[in-house]
């Protein structure tokens, strides 16, 4: 029996479990606390007590982001779907190559409910596999590029995929993990390789397939296998965890439809865009975009690897109206060299989040002919969950204050029921007073189905009625929400909360540094004192004391960094800077005040 025919129920059996938890737990915790969230997951019948209705074929199909593929096919189906150098095709012929793939997949023994990943760049077959694994009835799992053999091995082993399809530049990597797989006594899944016309597929297994050979063992009239229930898994993706224990976020059909439709407001996306692929797939399925171009016939522009000279001459070659990316790749446009610019053929949309973004970077986004719009969300929410719904009265304020407002993460989109900063113990909202922090919590039709075979992780995160988001923030007297860090990265210094994104967003304002993060480091004394890690911009020469001073003049004293060290930030695939690794080097660095030393590297 396969992983997701034999996890059907999981939802089911998550509700009992509550309600376990609930009878079990009358005396210590309130019932109201609890009551809503056993409730969720019970379809009501209210509707039947009005005369003459019925639900039937004809007034309910279940949502899927599928049929967004089978409409263009008729709508769009002479226009350009996929351009990848000098590859295209259009939304006709991409319909029946994912068919094609999706019967090559079912002749591979692939039935309803089972898994099977990708480790690939932006690339076509990375677009196809969203369409055709899902119309095989079976569920997309995909892996990070930035992953090593071991971590592919372990997500491979927990999502227990029968498949894998690999780029060619990838195959070591993937070849690593399936030697792991069989070392363990694990059954290592099937291959297939994603191959270019004018590379060889070096080292390529006899017992492999190949990509474009597969596809045309399809047959395009297959029958699609349309999820059963709404609530069928589309996809499972992989937080980016620090650890082996991994976190496998399920996305059903419907909130994947749903959060479809959501970011295609959000971002202002009508009909035929051209859509330059700089967030990668494998992240939240693209922001579900993937779905999304399909929805309004939209040309994917393919990127195997992202870069400002790639970025320019794909919006002047292919005339790009939207794109995406999280803040370093902002940072790498507004950044790039004078020859790899080129003036925008028109103004180009750009949805940044993933990390929050320090103000500056807006207007100098502005400034080169992009609309930036913000958004935040986390993998559990789909990618975009609330977004800073720009309002008229801000285009008057002065440019700074401009980029201060657009920082905000504002409000929930359509798909969400709502979003609100609470306290963690209480679950009271904070104030709207823009001072007072607590918790971004989620709850509606675009948040997660559970964590894969992580019960007790899921009813943690669920724990209240709401999703926990672990981020911490303050609501304004608009309702906008404003991220202030994540709980785990405050620093505590002499019993002061310190947001380590306010300090951040101060030291972005030093001509001198192109890059920062701010993180803890032990101290005997004051428990801890803030240290930054600083990458200067090219032709720049300060020192940790000038840096330090910069922040005293613009902070109070005990916010200013004790420590700064002078190095290239580690990021991780989606550009978020990997915190860990800095406060590890921190920690290693120990107390300041036992040194009596400021340290610069």
């Amino acid at each position: 029996m396969n992983l997701f025919v034999k996890n059907h129920k999981h939802l089911t059996r998550l509700t009992s479990t509550f309600n376990r938890f609930v009878s079990s737990n009358l005396s210590q915790q309130p019932r109201a606390r609890f009551s809503s969230f056993a409730s969720d997951l019970l379809e009501p019948d209210s509707w039947k007590s009005m005369e003459g209705l019925v639900r039937c074929k004809a007034n309910y199909a279940p949502l899927s982001p599928i049929s967004f593929l089978e409409r263009s096919a008729t709508v769009y189906r002479d226009r350009t779907s996929v351009v990848y150098g000098s590859l295209k095709f259009t939304w006709a012929e991409t319909h029946q190559r994912c068919l094609k793939l999706a019967s090559a997949l079912s002749q591979l023994g692939i039935s309803r409910g089972d898994v099977v990943a990708a480790l690939a760049p932006n690339v076509p077959a990375m677009y196809e596999l969203h369409f055709a694994v899902p119309m095989a009835g079976a569920v997309f799992c995909t892996l990070n590029t930035r992953h090593d053999s071991n971590m592919v091995s372990i997500l491979l082993k927990h999502s227990e995929a029968k498949i894998i399809f690999v780029d060619h530049q990838l195959l070591d990597i993937a070849r690593g993990a399936l030697d792991l797989l069989e070392k363990t006594g694990t059954k290592p899944p099937m291959v297939v390789l994603i191959s270019e016309s004018d590379v060889s597929p070096t080292g390529f297994s006899s017992s492999s397939y190949e990509y474009e050979s597969l596809l045309e063992n399809g047959h395009s009239g297959f029958e699609i296998r349309q999820p059963e229930s709404e609530w069928d898994p589309i996809s499972v993706n992989y937080t980016s965890g620090t650890t082996s224990r991994p976190k496998g976020v399920v996305y059903s059909h419907r909130g994947a439809y749903l959060n479809t439709l959501a970011t295609l407001f959000l971002h202002g996306i009508g009909p035929t865009p051209v859509y330059l692929w700089t967030v990668p797939m494998f992240h939240c399925n693209g922001w579900c975009l993937t779905w999304g171009m399909a929805a309004q016939g939209g040309a994917n522009v393919c990127l195997r690897k992202v870069s400002p000279k790639d970025i320019f001459d794909s919006i002047d070659q292919h005339k790009v109206t939207h794109m995406a990316g999280a803040p370093t790749v902002l940072s790498m446009i507004v950044n790039s060299a004078v020859s790899d610019k080129k003036p925008l053929p028109h103004k180009v949309e750009i949805m940044t989040g993933g990390a929050p973004p320090p103000p500056q970077i807006f207007f100098k986004m502005e400034k080169l002919g992009f609309g930036v719009s913000h958004l935040y969300g986390l993998t559990e929410t789909y990618g975009p969950g609330t977004y800073c719904s720009w309002k008229s009265e801000w285009d008057s304020l002065p440019l700074n204050e401009r980029s201060k407002m657009k920082s905000r993460q504002g409000v929930q989109h359509l798909g969400l029921e709502d979003v609100d900063v609470k306290d963690t113990v209480t679950m009271e909202s904070v104030p709207a007073d823009g001072k007072t922090i607590g918790e971004i919590m989620f709850r509606g039709n675009t948040v997660m189905s559970g964590y894969l075979k992580d019960s007790k992780a899921t009813e943690d995160a669920f724990r209240g009625g709401w999703f926990r988001s672990g981020d911490l923030a303050v609501k304004h007297s608009d309702g906008y929400i404003e991220v202030k860090d994540r709980a785990k990265d405050i620093v505590i210094t002499g019993g002061e909360n310190v947001c380590t994104l306010e300090v951040e967003t101060v030291l972005y304002n030093h001509p001198a540094i192109l890059e920062v993060a701010v993180v803890g480091r032990p101290d005997d004394l004051w428990g801890q004192t803030p240290c930054a890690f600083v990458k200067l911009r090219e032709g720049f020469d300060v020192d940790a004391q000038d840096i330090i001073k910069f922040c005293q003049d613009r902070l109070p004293h005990y916010m200013a960094p004790k420590t700064v060290i002078f190095e290239d930030l580690p990021r991780n695939s989606t550009g978020k800077v990997q915190k860990f690794i800095l406060r590890e080097k921190a920690k290693a660095l120990g107390s300041l005040f036992r040194s009596e030393t400021q340290t610069t590297c």
